[in-house]
């Protein structure tokens, strides 16, 4: 699974260890891990525009628990995305295999 996410996100990750992420907010019914690094760094310019620097992250998840989950097309063919429950997400990290990690890093002034 890859997460594109910004600075406070990924702060609280490392402050898991690696292991873990943090409780969604209020207003975040939903955890969307991506199913690929395409569709995770169009997501991704969201967080550099808004924040200045966005993460790509990669986690894997024990596949018992990701098949108890649809993907969900919300573009085009290739923007897929798992859709869990914020009520999940504890169960989710627990089913983190090895740790989360970045695989890029993207500046606002990468963006040209």
């Amino acid at each position: 699974m890859y997460r594109p996410c910004n600075q406070a996100e990924w702060d609280l990750v490392e402050q898991s260890g690696f292991k873990a992420w943090p409780p969604r907010m209020y207003y975040q019914p939903i955890f969307y891990p991506v199913t690929n690094i395409g569709y995770a760094r169009r997501v991704n310019l969201w967080n550099v525009k808004e924040y200045g620097i966005g993460y790509i992250t990669k986690f894997e998840v024990n596949c018992e628990f990701a098949d108890r989950y649809e993907t969900h097309v919300v573009g085009g063919s290739e923007d897929t995305e798992w859709w869990i429950p914020s009520e999940d997400l504890e169960e989710l990290n627990r089913n983190i295999v090895g740790l989360i990690e970045v695989v890029e890093t993207h500046h606002r002034d990468d963006l040209g």
